[in-house]
């Protein structure tokens, strides 16, 4: 029973891990044309996960595995999240895959192994399991991309990925190597009572900080370390360009502020400082380098590396509204690039993707409903009222001002302004072009419902954002600041 007791924080990762090795081999047994099955098992699978993390909740911070492993609000929160976002993500592109021929076991199993990676990295409190998390992550994610083999462009972006993705770990490694050089310790609470002592090497200090800071950006895909984002986005499949840009982003945001937040807060002076150059870079590059694509896929890359930025904003604030603002951000961000992708797909048919900007015009007249929900969550990334991106970005630029950077927050909004232009473009391009096909376009029911919840969930939520946002303050609040 006392070891049953050890394992209950991990309670979620255990079945994740139990349920993907038993879906791997039944997809063995079952035919190739029978694929439903296997959905339905890893749908039932993120049930049972969502019913263990909910079930397992305690209040205040529980600790497993020495230490290593941290049960908290913060990750509770985000791993329900998660689960809802991976769910939703294989919904969205069922139909998009089985046409192309993807919607296989492989694909489903290395969902849940990324996902599995996204649940250690939320509840790391120790640098051996931060990496641990982000490999496993990472890895599924390399195979994903490049699981469309017989396409070049797929293969060449998961190539691509791969290289730079090691290239990262690489740097985070080294940083964290020389963090446990100056501290003596890998685990986070440790290192920041080390640190807080004056007993650590100051020099060794900012050498590693700034090699973890590099190596965070690149997973985020910050600025100056960006550039494999547009061409992973572009090149793999839409369902598998989906999955990147979402689930992960709730998993980075874990990631960055467990390390910097907690592991690190004594640093903040010269961590804050970088990720304002980060933000502002992201900005920039971002919002300007995205209204000269014409690729949809390309343009929500840039606009990725933007959203970014604006996280970042939330972070350098501090304090239980910055984190909380920040959290709010990437959950938000989330729903939107979901809600982005799917229409994407929902678009697309048998030999035919939709990811030219081009594909979008007359919808309206195609599809009066879908326009108007293309039109909301476009109007929620670029941060226009009623949605909920406007708020979004509206408590990310409160925390700034509060904290005192009201440079940093007048630079925000003049990046916000120029990025409009290239959300507006194609609201302009759905209701005031005449279309370049009148093909009908096919969509599943279940699919059609989703994509409707998830663009009136962007309105309601704009309305209504209290309730979402006072539970990411809470989360910060018990998790990030009670050490």
């Amino acid at each position: 029973m006392d070891l049953m007791t050890k394992l209950m924080p991990a309670g979620a990762e255990i079945f994740l891990l139990i349920m993907a090795c038993v879906i791997l081999i039944a997809d063995l047994l079952i035919k190739q044309n029978s694929r439903m099955v296997t959905f339905l098992l890893v749908q039932l699978t993120l049930l049972g996960c969502s019913l263990i993390t909910v079930g397992t909740h305690t209040q205040g911070v529980t600790y497993a595995f020495g230490g290593m492993f941290v049960d908290d609000l913060m990750s509770d929160v985000l791993k329900l999240l998660t689960y809802l976002t991976v769910a939703m993500m294989l919904v969205y592109s069922r139909q998009y895959l089985t046409v192309r021929g993807l919607f296989s076991g492989e694909f489903m199993v290395l969902a849940l192994f990324a996902m599995l990676g996204m649940m250690v990295m939320i509840s790391a409190n120790h640098f051996l399991t931060l990496y641990l998390g982000l490999e496993l992550l990472s890895l599924s994610l390399y195979a994903m991309v490049a699981l469309q083999r017989d396409s070049a462009i797929a293969t060449e972006a998961a190539m691509k990925y791969f290289i730079l993705g090691a290239l990262a770990s690489g740097l985070l490694l080294y940083g964290m190597s020389m963090l446990y050089g100056a501290t003596g310790s890998l685990e986070l609470g440790v290192v920041s009572s080390s640190i807080l002592s004056g007993e650590a090497n100051q020099t060794l200090l900012v050498f590693g900080l700034a090699f973890v800071v590099s190596g965070l950006a690149f997973k985020l895909g910050a600025v100056p370390f960006h550039m494999w984002v547009p061409d992973v986005y572009h090149g793999a499949p839409t369902a598998m360009t989906m999955l990147i840009g979402s689930a992960p982003k709730l998993a980075a945001f874990a990631f960055v502020s467990r390390i910097l937040v907690e592991g690190l807060q004594p640093l903040v002076h010269h961590w804050s400082g970088m990720l304002a150059i980060l933000a502002i870079a992201s900005m920039a590059i971002g919002n300007i380098t995205a209204i000269a694509q014409t690729n949809i896929k390309r343009m929500l890359a840039y606009s990725t590396i933007a959203h970014m930025g604006f996280m970042l904003l939330g972070l350098i604030s501090g304090g239980i509204e910055g984190y909380g603002a920040a959290m709010f951000y990437a959950v938000i961000y989330v729903l939107m690039s979901l809600g982005a992708f799917g229409m994407i797909m929902l678009l697309s048919r048998e030999g035919f993707e939709a990811d030219s900007l081009s594909d979008f015009k007359g919808l309206a007249q195609r599809s009066p409903w879908l326009a108007f929900l293309m039109l909301l969550l476009m109007f929620s990334m670029a941060g226009v009222p009623p949605t909920v991106g406007f708020y979004a970005k509206f408590s990310v630029l409160n925390a700034v001002v509060q904290s005192g950077h009201v440079w940093l927050a007048v630079t925000a909004v003049l990046f916000s302004l120029i990025g409009a232009f290239y959300y507006l473009r194609v609201v302009k391009l759905m209701y005031f072009d005449q279309p370049e096909s009148h093909s009908p376009i096919v969509f599943g029911q279940d699919t059609v419902l989703l994509i409707s919840v998830n663009g009136l969930g962007v309105l309601l939520l704009g309305l209504l954002p209290s309730s979402l946002m006072s539970v990411c303050a809470v989360s910060v609040q018990q998790s990030l600041l009670v050490h």
